[in-house]
């Protein structure tokens, strides 16, 4: 028998559980799992209310995690909460063989964990979509977040010459700065946004985080011009509503804004006159449209950076024991950082 944080119920905290080993099928891997991220995904799939439906209960949960297999440190996805089976939060998980990718050496389990699909979706984001090229200035929003802090880092690493953040609580502003944002712009705050929808690259629920759908647009635009340094090339928007209604409004003639969650709001206020006048691009992602060979590329990359020392996201190393109340922080937005399970 293994231990794992099992859900039983959806919309109630997980429980530590003793469950049996895994047994390895065709295509399968078996993986001694060392660290596996509480996401915004796993909690809405918790939930019971995404589009993938009510999950198969009990089920362990945890999309992706970081684990040994043939004796390779490995990243390795699951489609826990998507798909009946079991995720990533126990001592064993299944992966597909094909799905493994192996770290560099020097790569440490719990960064990359803290990384993982958040990092992917800020580098191809940035790269793949948001076609960033060197000498360019970049417009984070959500810099406090998993996948604005990454952002920030890739950005400078991918020649970007200036790069401003904007964030929603104090806490947020300073891990954009930490992050390298040679400029923060404080966010109104307001009452929390519900839980993110599926297949979204948002951090979830902040308490600091406001409902933007609605309010001074012009007043913010003038704010991240003064931030910046001339019009900007490349919007790089989590949160969507009037954070990005704003940030339009300081790109340059046929700049883009990719847009990859809903933090703040569902809907966005982008008025016609600045889209048509300016011929903006407006690019949405997710990471659920990247070929198997694109998410590996991606997860090197940001393994190898992280190995390197040129990429983190602040994050907190949870033991399982308390894996129940990090989950219930997570959820709640009383922690603001990205929680990682120790299950090594």
């Amino acid at each position: 028998m293994m231990r794992a944080l099992q859900i039983d119920e959806c919309g109630r905290p997980p429980a530590v559980a003793a469950r049996p080993d895994p047994a390895p099928g065709p295509g399968l891997e078996l993986v001694r799992v060392v660290a596996a991220p509480i996401t915004p995904l796993d909690l809405l799939c918790a939930t019971g209310t995404s589009y993938f439906g009510m999950p198969a209960l009990p089920y362990v949960p945890g999309v992706q995690g970081v684990g040994s297999a043939g004796g390779r440190l490995v990243w390795f996805p699951t489609a826990a909460g998507m798909a009946p089976g079991d995720g990533s939060m126990a001592e064993l998980a299944l992966a597909r063989a094909e799905d493994l990718v192996e770290l560099p050496e020097g790569a440490d389990p719990f960064a990359v964990a803290a990384l993982g699909l958040s990092a992917v979706a800020a580098y191809q984001a940035l790269t793949w979509r948001g076609e960033l090229a060197a000498g360019e200035q970049v417009l984070v929003l959500g810099g406090g977040g998993a996948v604005g802090q990454a952002a920030i880092q890739l950005a400078r690493l991918a020649g970007a010459r200036r790069v401003v953040a904007a964030a929603r609580s104090a806490a947020g502003l300073q891990r954009a700065r930490q992050a390298g944002a040679d400029a923060v712009v404080p966010l109104p705050p307001a009452v929390p946004p519900a839980v993110p929808t599926a297949g979204s690259a948002s951090d979830g629920p902040d308490p600091a985080a406001g409902d933007l759908a609605s309010g001074d647009v012009d007043g913010l635009a003038r704010r991240f011009a003064d931030a910046c340094d001339g019009p900007v090339d490349l919007v790089l928007d989590p949160l969507y509503g009037v954070p990005a209604a704003a940030a339009a409004r300081t790109l340059r003639q046929g700049g883009r804004l990719v847009n990859l969650g809903s933090a703040a709001a569902e809907t966005c206020p982008l008025d016609s006159a600045t889209l048509r006048s300016r011929s903006l691009r407006v690019l949405g992602y997710t990471n659920n449209e990247l070929s198997r060979e694109q998410r590996a590329a991606a997860v090197t990359h940001v393994a190898g950076e992280s190995a390197a020392g040129r990429l983190a996201v602040t994050h907190e190393v949870v033991p399982l024991e308390q894996a129940a109340q990090a989950w219930h922080g997570q959820a709640s937005g009383a922690s603001s950082v990205r929680i990682v399970l120790d299950l090594g």
